[in-house]
């Protein structure tokens, strides 16, 4: 194993690259660790591989990344992004605060990062539904020459609480089960419709709760039952 000293892209932003060599180097390829939103391909070649080469192809990978990072940077300057707590240069999904009870999930693609990525809302039913509306509304809108923060709170029609004028505590809510904030590495993405309550609950704790509640009723894949705070309405997907 070599371990390479961290390289630096234009940016200045750190990049490790771990090199394990096999007991047949040259002729098989060496296996590199590294952290990347995609795999690495090394190019090998027994004849003329060396460490050299794996170093310049790594650089070259970093450059086709540099937009993609400078784009997430963005949003983790910014906002408030709630999951992955610590993002690394590998990660494509963010989870950002939108209210206490509601955030919006983005996965991008780190070959085009400027287009369109996976949107996904989470909190109360009724609280996401004018979100969710806005942005069908909006989906035409997206321009590939705006950021994606910039494009997200033009479909989505909110403005992000800003690092500089909030807190994280106002949105890092535990769940009103279990009373943690992570289980199992997840985050409470159940909240309830209730506006005097919103309170969240991880999913399976919920799923959990209303599962051994008398009183609820399972129709197709969800179950139906009381928030365990307020007992107002609340339903969950069924686990699975």
């Amino acid at each position: 194993m070599f371990l390479v000293p961290l390289s630096r892209d234009e940016a200045r932003r750190s990049h490790p690259l771990t090199v394990h060599f096999d007991s047949n180097y040259p002729t098989v390829a060496p296996r590199c660790t590294v952290d990347l939103p995609v795999a690495f391909d090394l190019r090998w070649s027994a004849k003329d591989g060396c460490l050299r080469e794996i170093y310049r192809q790594f650089i070259e990978v970093l450059k086709s990344y540099a937009e993609f990072w400078q784009l997430m940077d963005e949003i983790d300057s910014s906002v408030w992004v709630l999951e992955p707590e610590q993002p690394n240069r590998s990660a494509v999904l963010r989870r950002i605060a939108i209210s206490s009870s509601m955030s919006v999930q983005i996965e991008v693609d780190a070959r085009q990062p400027r287009s369109l990525p996976a949107i996904q809302l989470l909190g109360a039913a009724q609280a996401v539904s004018p979100l969710r509306e806005c942005l069908n509304r909006n989906l035409d809108n997206w321009d590939v020459k705006q950021s994606i923060l910039d494009n997200l709170t033009v479909l989505l029609g909110v403005e992000f609480p800003a690092k500089a004028t909030s807190k994280k505590e106002e949105f890092h809510v535990a769940c009103g089960i279990c009373y943690a904030y992570r289980l199992d590495d997840a985050a409470p993405t159940e909240v309830c419709a209730d506006d005097r309550c919103k309170q969240p609950f991880h999913h399976l704790c919920l799923y959990e709760w209303l599962r051994t509640l008398p009183t609820s009723r399972v129709s197709f894949n969800v179950i139906f039952g009381t928030c365990p705070y307020c007992e107002q309405p609340i339903t969950v997907k069924m686990a699975g």
